[in-house]
């Protein structure tokens, strides 16, 4: 065996231990063993309950090369019968070294004469190999065919390189079997952030849209950046976690009640209770009218006075926005008494009633705005409780971080820009873009795109969001095909 040789199969074993793309740690097992072995042509099969599959085709000399990224081989696998050399070595996990196929008489090579027929090849030699994990699991199958010696002829594989290809294919064994180790655990961590994610959802369906909708956008702003070969761009593993972190970043919302998160008037329930209210007040003074306490002509004011208060109430409950007119009037409302019908004096509106209605803007009052915003905390909470792998170790910060703003005017930590990594960033902008053009949330009305770029581009300014980030979310128009 060469120098050259070994350090080669050295060289290998380093690197398929440490690739992380299957793939290309497929392609990589077969060319270092033809490499290795001085081959032309080889094959690597893949186990599968129904027999060994098709995963790479190479044949050096006509310049043959199948299997990998976007191109599957869509040949019949190989059943497990023992006429067939490949399922013989997996069946027996034993190597195979043919050096004539035309002259061995145990086994059916009819697929490969087939295919020397239609390619006008000529395979003559074999070592076929079987590849077993560490539990003895079968992996797959390393058929190389047509040794070639250093005039370029073919001859039989040389025995001194069984043990060396078996090695290879024992290594590699190891590598795929962690490989699909490493898959199964990513696949197990993404079925509970589903499962996490699905039983929010189930909550509220305006949460389940808004995280739905960030993920759609999130990833034609990723496919963005790819397609243009932006120099801030994300690996496939931190693509994952990114997107598990958009999945997760509202989880905190499963401990916040519903009447609070889905809040879609001021009053929210209280409304009927101040209509009841209104109506017995003109009970009240009807009944004071037929009693004589109160003249036609006063029953008549007050009445109109009373219809007006209500109808006041109940467009207000609902405004977008209130003026200072209307905040006085709220406070005008909140200072009239009526007597009920023991002769206690009571307010027409509660002071909680009052507190609803004196929000300047949305539905919330403060202390339900502190008990929502406590869902970042929470979220903080929960995902630190998580032993997330090193590739999504990032996942709980980004996820958490979601409402910190450049200039420490976010929230719940008023972290400043140097503190905020890039994915918090984006994840921000496209939190606030979302929640600006959603056409679903009961508490507000959609506003339109360009009003919404207008806010983005008005909070860039006065240093709350990245203005470098938002200007590339802009330039990719990531959110057309999902608005």
């Amino acid at each position: 065996m060469k120098t050259s040789d070994l350090e080669k199969f050295l060289g290998v074993c380093l690197a398929i231990t440490g690739e992380r793309d299957r793939e290309a740690l497929l392609t990589r097992i077969l060319d270092t063993a033809m490499d290795i072995s001085h081959c032309d042509a080889g094959t690597l099969y893949l186990y599968e309950p129904d027999g060994l599959h098709f995963c790479r085709m190479a044949t050096r000399s006509l310049n043959i090369r199948q299997g990998g990224h976007n191109d599957p081989i869509t040949l019949p696998p190989v059943p497990f019968e023992e006429k067939y050399v490949c399922s013989w070595s997996a069946l027996h996990r034993q190597a195979l070294n043919i050096s004539d196929v035309h002259i061995d008489t145990r086994f059916d090579f009819t697929g490969s004469l087939q295919y020397d027929t239609l390619t006008g090849y000529h395979t003559v030699s074999m070592l076929v190999v079987p590849m077993s994990g560490e539990k003895g699991q079968q992996i797959g199958v390393m058929q190389l065919i047509n040794a070639l010696d250093d005039a370029g002829n073919v001859i039989a594989f040389p025995s001194n390189l069984e043990m060396l290809i078996s090695a290879l294919a024992s290594q590699a064994a190891i590598s795929i079997t962690n490989m699909q180790y490493a898959e199964q655990i990513t696949s197990l961590l993404d079925s509970l952030v589903g499962a996490l994610s699905k039983a929010i959802d189930e909550r509220s369906p305006y949460t389940a849209n808004h995280t739905q909708n960030m993920s759609a956008i999130a990833e034609h702003f990723l496919d963005y950046l790819d397609r243009t070969e932006n120099a801030w761009h994300f690996s496939p593993e931190k693509r994952r976690a990114f997107l598990m972190s958009i999945k997760l970043h509202d989880v905190g919302k499963v401990a916040i009640p519903l009447e609070i998160m889905d809040k879609e008037s001021r009053l929210s329930s209280f409304l009927p209770d101040v209509q009841n209210r209104f109506r017995t007040i003109g009970l009240l003074d009807r009944i004071a009218m037929l009693e004589g306490r109160l003249s036609p002509e006063e029953y008549s004011s007050r009445s109109k006075v009373l219809q007006e208060s209500i109808s006041f109430v109940e467009r207000v409950n609902r405004a977008g926005f209130l003026s200072d007119e209307d905040l006085s009037k709220v406070d005008a409302l909140a200072s009239r008494v009526y007597t009920d019908i023991d002769g206690h004096e009571k307010p027409w509106i509660t002071k909680l009633e009052h507190a609803c209605l004196s929000i300047r803007k949305g539905t919330l009052t403060d202390a339900e705005r502190t008990i929502i915003q406590s869902h970042v905390e929470i979220t903080e909470h929960i995902l630190s409780r998580v032993s997330f792998p090193e590739a999504y170790s990032d996942v709980p910060a980004w996820a958490s971080s979601h409402h910190e703003l450049l200039n420490g005017k976010g929230y719940p930590y008023h972290h400043l820009a140097p503190d905020i990594s890039p994915e918090t960033r984006l994840l921000t902008i496209l939190d606030v873009f979302e929640a600006l053009t959603a056409r679903d949330r009961p508490y507000k009305p959609a506003i339109p795109l360009e009003k919404a770029i207008s806010i983005l581009k008005n909070m860039a300014q006065e240093g709350s969001i990245d203005n470098d980030i938002l200007s590339l979310f802009l330039e990719s128009r990531a959110w057309e095909s999902v608005l």
